[in-house]
């Protein structure tokens, strides 16, 4: 619930990184997170932990290069703020179209995404991303071997 303007700007705030991170992810532009998450922060899905710039950056490489179209589509966020430190809870709907848009079976994915914010001089940044996924469409037999395993499988982060 907003109390005042601030937490409405504050949302705000929080909401536009978020549609970043899936900008930056579809248009492959991994640099970009630099931008969106503290230098140490960490990012756990289905394929991996990584922790730092450096670290993520390639993560979000290795995990997003293989297919012509991508797409995220983040929703149903809850955003909790507390002081200069924030919690997000949102879906995920992201797509995986090997051969672009003409793909007949692209790979579908819905996870839900839990974020940890932190207000910082040039804004909010995320300190913490974790995926969960929820349901696959196209290769679900990858994504339980993968996510019980702890490694590579197609996966949003």
């Amino acid at each position: 619930m907003l109390k005042t303007e601030n937490d409405l700007v504050d949302r705000l705030g929080i909401e536009e990184n978020i549609s970043k991170l899936g900008r930056s992810l579809d248009e492959r532009d991994f640099e970009a997170l630099r931008e969106l998450f503290t230098p140490d922060a960490s990012v756990t899905t289905p394929g991996g932990t990584a922790t730092g710039h450096d670290a993520l950056v390639e993560q979000a490489r290795a995990r997003h290069s293989r297919d012509d179209g991508i797409q995220h589509v983040i929703t149903n966020l809850l955003v909790d703020v507390d002081g200069d430190q924030a919690s997000v809870r949102a879906n995920l709907l992201v797509s995986f179209a090997h051969s672009g848009p003409a793909d007949p079976a692209p790979f579908l994915l819905g996870e839900v995404y839990r974020f940890d914010l932190r207000r910082t001089a040039e804004g909010w940044r995320f300190t913490t991303l974790r995926s969960n996924p929820v349901w696959s469409l196209n290769r679900p037999a990858q994504i339980q071997l993968d996510a019980r395993r702890g490694g590579p499988g197609a996966s949003s982060g």
